[in-house]
């Protein structure tokens, strides 16, 4: 559930004093964490000259474990001039740190702010300049050493459509249980085997990406990255991109120029394109699930806004629909 821990100035400076940033300016809480708590800092070695940063406190959903992956891909893909904060190591070399809080132990870390704003209508050069943003992205994730799992993949769909059961699907909308008996199953007989695989951000919806104008200035909230086929990334980015918020309206203008702009920097295959439907549909599923389970999930006082399953359920449909095969011809 969305947390946000309140620290004091002091507790806040305390809390700094080991990445020897000078003194803190300003610490604002960012409302938009929904598993972690945020803050927008402002420190300054010298008087008048503060530099921005973000600081995460990891509280729920995020394995310790897992920081040096994610940290530690944020620094290797900045050192490869992609859009993505680096991460601010402490004074001991430290990515990230563990410290005591009134609710335990909880681990953070310190990473660049960048420019730019998040989108709400995005127009077809931002989705062209996302796609080629995505394309460079797995390009220079290609010799990353590290390696994780993806922890949503499509055990974790099938695992949370069992949680939800029939009748909790069902309680959402009658249409979201059909689709789900109707289409699962079959995405697990027929998933895509044997595509190209890699680093993969497979979260990269439009308020993880910073925009000015038609640059892409920031690829944010890397917390679900894993290796994984590079292709279903793009169907991810496809799904979140190319929809009205509800799902119900397809824009085609935006999914041509996010294909194109993919495209011009790399070159898909032709099993790759064969199987984009698909794996859009998984997407779509994915989200659909991860969505239901949280929708059934969230206590009725949780300072959180659920999101609406069916916005993705009525995704799966579109995808599904042979009538719409030809979306993903390039």
């Amino acid at each position: 559930m969305a947390v946000y821990t309140h620290l004091g100035a002091e507790d806040m400076a305390a809390l700094l004093a080991p990445y020897h940033l000078g003194d803190l300016v300003s610490a604002k809480g960012i409302a938009e964490g929904v598993s972690n708590s945020n803050w927008l800092i402002e420190t300054a070695q010298e008087p008048g000259k503060a530099t921005r940063f973000i600081l995460t406190m990891y509280e729920f959903r995020i394995e310790i474990a897992d920081l040096p992956y994610f940290l530690g891909l944020l620094d290797h893909l900045a050192a490869k001039g992609c859009p993505v904060p680096r991460s601010i190591h402490d004074g001991a070399g430290n990515l990230y740190r563990v410290v005591d809080t009134p609710r335990g132990e909880r681990a953070l870390a310190l990473i660049e702010f960048l420019p730019g704003v998040s989108l709400h209508e995005p127009t077809p050069g931002q989705a062209r300049a996302v796609g080629a943003a995505l394309a460079t992205l797995h390009g220079a994730a290609a010799d990353y050493p590290a390696t994780r799992a993806n922890g949503m993949g499509l055990a974790e769909w099938q695992r949370l459509a069992d949680a939800c059961g029939p009748q909790g699907l069902a309680s959402i909308d009658p249409v979201l249980a059909s689709l789900v008996a109707q289409h699962l199953p079959r995405l697990a007989a027929q998933w895509p085997q044997d595509l190209p695989t890699g680093v993969i951000h497979a979260d990269l919806f439009p308020d993880n990406v910073l925009m000015q104008g038609e640059t892409v200035t920031g690829l944010i909230d890397f917390y679900f990255a894993c290796n994984d086929v590079i292709a279903y990334d793009l169907a991810v980015t496809h799904a979140a991109w190319c929809f009205d918020a509800a799902g119900l309206a397809f824009r085609a203008d935006l999914s041509a120029a996010l294909l194109e702009g993919y495209a011009s920097v790399r070159t898909l295959s032709g099993a790759e394109r064969a199987a984009l439907p698909m794996l859009a549909q998984g997407a779509a599923m994915r989200f659909a699930m991860s969505r239901a389970y949280d929708w059934l999930n969230t206590p009725a006082d949780a300072l959180v806004t659920r999101k609406d399953p069916m916005a993705f359920a009525r995704r799966l449909q579109f995808y599904a629909d042979p009538a719409n095969g030809g979306v993903f011809a390039l």
